[in-house]
């Protein structure tokens, strides 16, 4: 069976993008030439590859086992053309990095900026989604999450563990008693993310101090140091984020105080193509330090 990397290119793009014309994006390709290659492909394995139907295109069993080979194709495609190029100084090419919106916000674009400065013939994208980033669908080459995933060929570091507390504005502490107890909180409007957008259980800070509503809420970190900023009421700001808001103060920083973990996450696979590898090993070293940096000014 002789398979075209051409149609397992297209293959790939469709399993990822679940659609002729998510994948036709991917490829620049109009969707019917993508859906004749599908077929094509398919007529090759004699086997469908893709249950059609109106949400999209699944994988079959079949497709699930192509999957896996493919990736390893692409792989191997990749760190053929880098060995050709021979990236042995500077880096090129683009990397894509995944991350909830507090570490792309607050950490990622210094840390990215620094890589660039020293290649500067990267291109380094940084998407920033209230949810988990999908490395299966390609959504991003590396990601930063809260969580280590149990599933799928992944390959996950530990960066750093990070700090979490109690903030309000300066000004709106000043015009409010004091805060002596967690149970205080009870009186104060609280700022924090929408309950039913709450995409990992690390996230779920203030259900530890005992505050039942949310007063003003977003899925959005940066939005949460909004509300916090026009002093909207008592939320729980990240440490690494505070420098950017002047006017917070910690509030109880002695009684309470959260810590959690940011997880380096990459494609297996992806360790043995030289530009992933290098980028994640900075990325790695780059936000521990800079979360280290902003922790130390508050």
């Amino acid at each position: 069976m002789d398979l075209d990397w051409d149609d397992l290119r297209v293959f790939l793009a469709v399993a990822r993008g679940e659609s002729l014309s998510a994948a036709g994006r991917t490829l620049k390709r109009d969707p019917a030439t993508v859906g004749r290659r599908v077929s094509k492909l398919e007529e090759v394995v004699g086997a469908p590859l893709f249950a059609r139907s109106p949400q999209g295109y699944g994988l079959t069993d079949a497709g699930a086992r192509l999957l896996t080979h493919a990736e390893e194709a692409e792989q191997a495609v990749t760190r053929g053309a880098e060995a050709l190029a021979g990236t042995t100084g500077g880096l090129s090419g683009q990397v894509r990095i995944g991350a909830p919106d507090g570490c792309a916000n607050f950490i990622l674009p210094q840390v990215c900026a620094g890589i660039a400065r020293e290649h500067p013939e990267i291109e380094l994208q940084i998407v920033a989604l209230p949810r988990v980033i999908n490395l299966s669908k390609r959504e991003a080459d590396l990601a930063i999450a809260v969580s280590p995933p149990t599933t799928g060929r992944l390959t996950v570091q530990k960066i750093t563990d990070y700090k979490l507390h109690l903030a309000a504005a300066q000004d709106y502490l000043a015009s409010k008693e004091p805060i002596r107890w967690i149970e205080d909180l009870s009186r104060h409007p609280i700022v924090g993310y929408i309950p039913d957008m709450i995409f990992d259980k690390e996230l779920d800070y203030l259900s530890e101090t005992g505050a039942e509503t949310v007063t003003l809420a977003s899925n959005s970190v940066s939005v949460q140091l909004g509300f916090l900023r026009e002093g909207g009421g008592v939320g729980i700001a990240h440490d690494f984020a505070l420098p950017f808001a002047p006017n917070l103060r910690k509030v109880l920083p002695e009684a309470f105080g959260l810590t959690r973990t940011f997880y380096l996450v990459r494609h297996a696979g992806d360790a043995r193509i030289e530009r992933m590898a290098r980028v994640a090993e900075m990325v790695l070293v780059g936000l521990k330090a800079e979360v280290a940096r902003l922790e130390a000014l508050t």
